[in-house]
């Protein structure tokens, strides 16, 4: 198992996820707030997260994820899509969840508030 820490909002959420669960399996099943308008398939940005801790432990980008992050806002070189990012070794994995991805999750949930409209 991975601990996944995600940070928004001056918050984290912590899971345990086991290892071939993608970053976004791990964020839904806290419920972090990270968006999957496309339900996970790779064809949004809406799961856009930057890795910034463990990187090593998850799957390289392929070529369908980085078209799709080339569309995304904010792109850096820690961004990931967190469909894609595959969880490969145990270890301790950090994400925050980018502006695009709270944007989009709290368009996908209107009836969570979303703390950034105070």
């Amino acid at each position: 198992m991975a601990k996944v820490r995600f940070l928004a909002h001056g918050r984290a959420w912590e899971v345990e996820a086991p290892v071939g669960s993608s970053v976004l399996q791990a964020s839904k099943s806290v419920g972090a707030p990270e968006g999957d308008a496309c339900g996970g398939v790779c064809a949004c940005s809406t799961c856009h997260v930057y890795v910034t801790k463990g990187r090593e432990l998850l799957s390289e980008a392929e070529e369908d994820e980085e078209d799709i992050l080339d569309k995304a806002f904010d792109v850096r070189s820690t961004s990931r899509l967190g469909c894609q990012a595959r969880i490969l070794k145990d270890g301790d994995i950090e994400a925050e969840i980018s502006r695009e991805s709270l944007d989009a999750f709290y368009n996908e949930h209107p009836n969570v508030k979303d703390p950034r409209k105070g």
